[in-house]
């Protein structure tokens, strides 16, 4: 089990600065098999209050000694939600279902690439990029050999604070220096907390609406069965009572006759559940609007025009942020660490080579631009080939392929 001294960043005025994340670049030069030394533990899954995720907010924030431990527990419960887990799949999917290829410097795809790029691990990898999106960091531990494999570093150990993979997931001082690793791949800012810190409340108050929902069904969804009798009737009482015993477990009432009763059930102002109705569509669409960025293409359900041309626009406020999406995963694909990495497995990587994912086609965004492009070029504006075959995603013809022009 390798050790290592806490990691202190040292401010300007040389003084050291306990309050300040560390800041070392990536050396690299050790590989270093690491999540086999980690001692996991379980997922703790206690009833949630919003309290809970205050405090470990609270215990995240930290200058001195933050501590991400009981948050990351959070999230992992949260992840349950069904609206939650639907949208941040919805995003993703977005990403990783666009084509992607390996280009080297001249643009030219690589062959080789393809096969390993369509592959599982590689995919797997992708997903742990776009994860970092909604945990703030993402460790990753690529198995030396002669097989591609990558395998995912509990978040819950990994210390950007001291930059270690602690030994514990509370500890903040012991552990392995990832900076050091050539195999491991440590990435997201070091402050960020990602997007479920976001959405954690509004599940929270969801699951407490549902408990209330539910026992609010379970009080008054079922008649309730009133019966009064004389109470100087004592033998009636005592029939009525083992009538009412043997007759199912719906709420039931026994009234002495002249006694005045009113229960206050919630009927008059909540006859049907729509408070509670209310309340989870409103905590679901601010779900949405945290991870996708509008509400409309999720869960509408007005088919009317207005509602069409609403959920058109909230579809291309969406898009943007898939662009935003793909320009990330490319960027974090074209990493100098990463590129050293497959390098290791012997795949055919190139300084200058990268990796471009294909933009889709949006036949209404590009109908409305030909004519735009058209009118240019009747205007007497010269444009470039290059220009048509990237606006409108045109592969580069290959030496020797057929050509197809409009006399054929």
């Amino acid at each position: 089990m390798a050790n290592s001294k806490r990691q202190k960043h040292v401010a300007a005025e040389g003084q050291l600065n306990p309050t300040l994340y560390a800041d070392q670049p990536v050396t690299g030069g050790e590989t270093k098999i690491v999540i086999n030394e980690l001692q996991v533990r379980q997922v703790v899954r206690n009833v949630l209050e919003i309290q809970d995720w205050r405090n470990a907010l609270t215990g995240a924030d930290s200058r001195y000694n933050p501590n991400r431990t009981r948050l990351y527990d959070i999230y992992s419960d949260i992840l349950l939600d069904g609206h939650l887990s639907g949208i941040v799949t919805k995003r993703i999917d977005a990403v990783l279902n666009k084509p992607l290829f390996y280009k080297s410097a001249d643009g030219n795809v690589v062959d080789a690439m393809t096969k390993f790029i369509r592959s599982w691990e590689f995919r797997k990898v992708m997903h742990y990029i776009l994860d970092t999106l909604f945990w703030g960091i993402t460790g990753i531990e690529f198995v030396p050999g002669a097989e591609f494999r990558a395998r995912l570093i509990p978040r819950k150990h990994i210390k950007p604070k001291t930059q270690i993979i602690s030994i514990e997931q509370n500890s903040q001082d012991e552990g392995i220096p990832y900076t050091a690793l050539d195999n491991v791949w440590v990435i997201g800012e070091a402050e960020d907390l990602g997007l479920l810190l976001k959405c954690a409340p509004h599940v929270i108050y969801k699951r407490g609406m549902f408990g209330d929902w539910s026992q609010y069904i379970e009080v008054f969804g079922i008649p309730i069965r009133t019966m009064h009798y004389d109470a100087n009737d004592q033998q009636t009482k005592l029939e009525l009572k083992q009538v009412l015993d043997g007759s199912g477990s719906a709420l039931s009432m026994m009234i002495p006759k002249g006694v005045e009763f009113k229960i206050e059930d919630g009927k008059t102002s909540n006859g049907d559940g729509k408070l509670q109705d209310t309340f989870n569509r409103a905590l679901n669409n601010e779900l949405s609007i945290i991870v996708l960025g509008n509400t409309e293409t999720t869960t509408s359900s007005n088919y009317s025009g207005a509602s069409l041309a609403k959920s058109k626009v909230h579809l291309e406020q969406q898009n943007e942020i898939a662009k935003n999406d793909i320009a990330y995963l490319c960027a974090q694909l074209n990493a100098p660490h990463f590129h050293k990495i497959l390098q290791s497995y012997g795949l055919p990587v190139a300084e200058a080579g990268y990796v471009e994912i294909n933009k889709d086609i949006d036949i209404d965004f590009l109908a409305q631009r030909v004519q735009i492009d058209t009118a240019l070029l009747n205007a007497g504006v010269q444009l470039t080939q290059e220009y048509f075959r990237e606006t409108y995603n045109l592969p580069k013809p290959e030496a020797g392929e057929t050509l197809v022009n409009a006399a054929m």
